[in-house]
């Protein structure tokens, strides 16, 4: 069986782990020439402020999402790795799947923050509930 993998999904906070998990893709999307769709998720806007108020946070949050991305975007391109950016609205797990769903990922490839297993599903962790809704293989770096 030969195993394909065209897109991965890379999810990132801007934590160290994060960081290991795009260079992990990095590596992946360069010897199976794949694509790699870099994803952040922040908190939902503050629905309860008027206006210009609203506008003000949201141009705030996509400030530091850009910002957050910045470090994965230039190792993408420093490396020449074909990559897309997402930055995305939502809690992180549901937005991860989501997004695999939406454009077809073989893999996911994300950090853990390497929390024990108790501790982490007592927490109820982002890539614990990534693992049990991933519609495809998660690769967990940590």
């Amino acid at each position: 069986m030969a195993i394909q993998i065209k897109k991965i999904l890379v999810p990132v906070d801007g934590s160290k782990h994060a960081m290991r998990a795009a260079e992990y893709a990095l590596e992946l999307a360069r010897q199976m020439q794949a694509e790699i769709i870099l994803m952040h998720s922040h908190k939902p806007f503050p629905m309860v402020l008027g206006e210009p108020y609203f506008q003000n946070a949201v141009n705030k949050i996509l400030k530091k999402s850009n910002k957050l991305l910045e470090p994965y975007r230039d190792l993408f391109n420093k490396n020449e790795v074909p990559f897309t950016d997402q930055i995305m609205e939502g809690h992180a797990d549901d937005v991860i799947t989501e997004v695999a769903n939406i454009e077809k990922c073989d893999l996911i490839v994300m950090g853990s923050r390497g929390r024990s297993d108790l501790k982490g599903l007592l927490l109820g962790s982002n890539t614990h509930r990534v693992l049990k809704t991933a519609p495809c293989p998660v690769l967990v770096i940590r």
